[in-house]
């Protein structure tokens, strides 16, 4: 697989105001906008405003997750297994799951190669190719394409046959940073969809007050 490439980044706390560990000489390669060995909760964060593109269709990234190892959540709670290898691959690549049997779920492995974490891509913003992801969908409405982490895998046409275990910083992912930097005040923070345990980590994260959001906080 593709060296991923990384770049640095402010810390931001974690649910009990401390701010992750994250590790010292983080270089920032131009234009790269996230480093993905940082924490789940940093990287859940920050991928907030930033656009993702598969194969030129997508939009930008309006809600976000974190799991991690030690998190009863996590799919690598439990350990190793060959559903959630791609979680303790290389950081920067992705780890697509099927949710209830129905559903592709697209996350972005964070951390050290081993240690078990990533981030679900909840929502998006649509911004390029709205037309081929209405046809996907079978719908019009914008605000509905890519509200949820399965309506946006199917807008997006994402498999764990044809994008598991892929680096994302080449084709078909695009990476892209957002002209200017979120303000802390624009970001929303809550607790996270669909889950029984672990309930009371603030790990779920979006863009305050967006329309597409999979569910507002």
């Amino acid at each position: 697989m593709a060296k991923y490439r990384a770049a640095g980044g402010r810390g931001f706390p974690d649910r009990s105001g401390v701010t992750p560990a994250r590790p010292a000489g983080l270089s920032v390669p131009a234009g790269w906008p996230v480093d993905f060995r940082a924490d789940a909760v940093e990287v859940a964060r920050r991928l907030i405003g930033v656009t993702l593109l598969i194969e030129g269709i997508g939009g930008v990234i309006v809600e976000a997750e974190a799991y991690d190892a030690d998190d009863p959540a996590s799919h690598c709670y439990g350990g190793l297994t060959p559903r959630n290898a791609a979680m303790f691959g290389p950081p920067g690549h992705a780890y697509v799951y099927r949710s209830y049997g129905i559903h592709w779920c697209l996350n972005f492995v964070c951390r050290e190669t081993g240690h078990g974490a990533g981030v679900l891509i909840r929502a998006l913003q649509p911004t390029h190719g709205i037309a081929r992801m209405q046809a996907r969908r079978g719908i019009e409405d914008t605000r509905l394409l890519c509200a949820g982490p399965g309506r946006l895998c199917q807008a997006l046409a994402v498999t764990r046959q044809q994008h598991g275990g892929a680096p994302l910083d080449i084709p078909p992912f695009a990476l892209h940073a957002p002209e200017r930097s979120l303000p802390a005040a624009a970001i929303a923070r809550g607790p996270r969809i669909g889950i029984s345990r672990a309930t009371e980590r603030l790990w779920r994260f979006g863009l305050k007050d967006s329309p597409f959001l999979s569910r507002k906080f």
